[in-house]
């Protein structure tokens, strides 16, 4: 895999790179059925005025943007597994990053959990790390599964061999 990402140390390979569940950006699509709802009103209430189409024309865009915001925020929100540590990057606002490293000598343990029938459907769940220093809690991760495999992979190959 040649994928690289700014911050990548010498020799360091990137093993695994996922996300969390296209779901977690749910709420910007509520959002934006919320608008072109809410846009409907003053055609409902001036039906003979016909700028109330503009109107509603705004509320859709508006709606459109809180939608972008949310798609965005997912997008930008990633993790990367090498061959080194796990790096957690999460966009919080159109400025404001943050990023974890975790090495993977630091693990403890790691194990996953699938949070009922909707989790069982959409395939998402939740992946614990623990470490010395407390836990890594990865919501909502899509293919938990998939990936505790790949973290623990990754893992075991990092140790030395005896």
């Amino acid at each position: 895999m040649a994928t690289t990402f700014e911050g990548q140390r010498q020799g360091e390979e990137v093993i695994y790179v996922f996300r969390r569940h296209i779901l977690t950006s749910v709420k910007g699509l509520f959002f934006l059925f919320f608008m072109v709802a809410v846009g409907f009103v003053p055609i409902l209430i001036w039906p003979d005025n016909q700028n109330m189409v503009f109107v509603w024309m705004g509320f859709v865009m508006l709606g459109l943007l809180g939608f972008g915001y949310s798609y965005l925020l997912w997008y930008f929100s990633f993790y990367i597994v090498t061959n080194q540590r796990l790096r957690q990057t999460r966009q919080k606002g159109l400025f404001k990053k943050t990023v974890v490293d975790l090495s993977l000598e630091n693990i403890q343990s790691a194990s996953f959990g699938v949070p009922g029938v909707f989790g069982s459907i959409f395939n998402y769940g939740t992946i614990l790390i623990q470490t010395g220093a407390g836990d890594l809690v990865l919501s909502m991760v899509s293919h938990p599964e998939k990936v505790y495999n790949e973290i623990e992979n990754a893992r075991h190959d990092m140790r030395p061999k005896e």
